[in-house]
C-alpha cells in the first residue's frame, strides 16, 4: 500500500477512525474527520475499491471461543526444495489452531501464532500435528507473560 493511494490527511484520519471502530456510521465518521457525509462516504468507497480497506470484522474475546491460550512458535525447517516448502505451508495453514502464519527472512524460517483452549490442547497440537511434520527441524514456543499492545 503506497501513500499515493491515500495521499491526504483526511484519508489517513478516516482509516484511523475506522481502525478504532469499524462500526462507525458514516455520519459519525464524517463528523470526526471534518467532512459532510456525502464526501466522506465517497472517500470510504474509494478506499474500499482501491483495496486499502479490505474488510470489516468483529473482534471476539478468544476465551469465549475456547481459545484463551495463544502461543507464538518459531519454526526452522530442513527443506530446501520448493515442493516441500509448499506442502509444509499448505498443511500448517490448514490447521484450525493456526491464526497467523508467516514465512520469515533469515531465522526462524516461519513464525506461527496458535490459539488453543489450554496447555494440554497446545501440547496435543504441538506433538500431534506440528512436530510430526517431516521437514520440521526445530520448534521454539513462546508463551505470553503480558499483552501490552495489540492491533485488531
Amino acid at each position: 500500500m503506497s501513500n499515493e493511494m491515500y495521499s491526504d490527511e483526511i484519508d489517513r484520519e478516516i482509516l484511523f477512525h475506522l481502525r478504532q471502530d469499524g462500526r462507525l456510521t458514516n455520519v459519525e465518521l464524517a463528523k470526526r474527520v471534518g467532512l459532510t457525509p456525502p464526501p466522506c462516504l465517497r472517500r470510504v468507497k474509494r478506499l474500499e475499491e482501491a483495496g486499502i480497506i479490505t474488510g470489516y470484522r468483529a473482534v471476539i474475546d478468544p476465551t469465549a471461543l475456547g481459545r484463551g491460550l495463544e502461543v507464538l512458535i518459531d519454526v526452522e525447517v530442513s527443506a530446501t526444495d520448493r515442493k516441500t516448502f509448499e506442502e509444509f505451508e499448505e498443511t500448517v495453514a490448514s490447521y484450525e489452531e493456526v491464526i497467523e502464519f508467516r514465512r520469515m527472512f533469515g531465522r526462524p524460517d516461519y513464525f506461527i501464532r496458535v490459539a488453543v483452549a489450554d496447555h494440554a490442547a497446545y501440547e496435543a497440537f504441538l506433538t500431534g500435528k506440528l512436530s510430526g511434520l517431516p521437514c520440521v527441524l526445530r520448534l521454539e514456543s513462546h508463551l505470553t507473560m503480558k499483552e501490552i499492545k495489540t492491533l485488531s
